[in-house]
């Protein structure tokens, strides 16, 4: 199967407006935009076929061209990076599954999307993956923390025996009602922001309304559960990497944290 990976990337984050160009710090001093550090993530992964950025933003074009990368512009209208990525289906055909690496994830390790796109081929009954992290205690901790002070740290994910998705939210989910130690197994589910997606799925997705459920949550993978499109969630292994998404101001210490500690191991 031919595969592409796309990565969305916008200016306007309603969070965290112009991230993609972001600056992120190697102990060495060394500093990469964010979008930069994502293209490389795409490129190290195996049995891809053709990696692009999608942005509709003239700065992250220029950017992204300038350390190598292809780019595919985009509408404005795109709501969400799976719309931008079912723009970039149609502008380039021909593709058996497309992923979606969102650009404000630079820690995905290559095994993450492979182990991905080798999942969606052995369920035919899937028409969408995504993986999911099993939090250890440090993880589960550091949601909670941000949940208590008000900010998303992250989405979780639970799933029946199928490993099919029930639900997903930026809420902590399922509710423990315990602590954890650091290093400690837990029944939480970090949801991890890629999508692998059979193409028929993904070029009906822009057809379809806002649910209550993505309008609440801001989660665009819910869109398919609320219209009845089965998305399975893989289980990945981090093999001792620590795994984070750029979602706010405060997440660029912590990833520089983690770039460091990746660096050292």
């Amino acid at each position: 199967m031919s595969v592409l990976i796309a990565i969305p990337a916008r200016y306007a984050s309603t969070r965290y407006p112009g991230k993609p160009l972001v600056a992120l710090r190697d102990p060495d001093g060394t500093e990469k935009t964010l979008i930069r550090r994502s293209w490389e993530a795409a490129m190290a992964v195996r049995g891809i076929d053709r990696v692009v950025v999608a942005t509709d933003d003239d700065r992250i074009r220029t950017a992204a061209e300038a350390f190598g990368a292809e780019v595919v512009m985009t509408s404005p209208d795109c709501r969400n990076g799976t719309e931008r990525c079912a723009e970039v289906a149609a502008a380039l055909p021909g593709f058996e599954i497309v992923v979606n690496l969102q650009g404000d994830a630079p820690l995905t390790p290559a095994w993450f999307i492979e182990d991905l796109v080798a999942g969606l081929r052995e369920d035919p009954s899937a028409e969408v993956a995504t993986p999911v992290l099993r939090c250890d205690g440090r993880a589960l901790n550091g949601f909670l923390t941000d949940r208590r002070a008000g900010r998303v740290g992250g989405t979780t994910a639970v799933f029946g025996a199928t490993r099919h998705a029930l639900y997903f939210s930026k809420e902590v989910i399922p509710y423990t009602g315990r602590a954890y130690g650091d290093a400690e197994e837990t029944p939480v589910f970090h949801h991890v922001g890629v999508y692998a997606y059979r193409p028929a799925a993904l070029a009906a997705y822009p057809s379809w309304p806002i649910g209550p459920l993505e309008e609440l949550e801001g989660l665009e993978q819910l869109r398919f559960l609320e219209n009845g499109r089965s998305v399975l969630c893989v289980e990945v292994e981090a093999r001792g990497r620590q795994f984070w998404e750029l979602n706010n101001p405060e997440d660029v210490a912590r990833i520089e944290t983690m770039l460091a500690e990746m660096q050292r191991g």
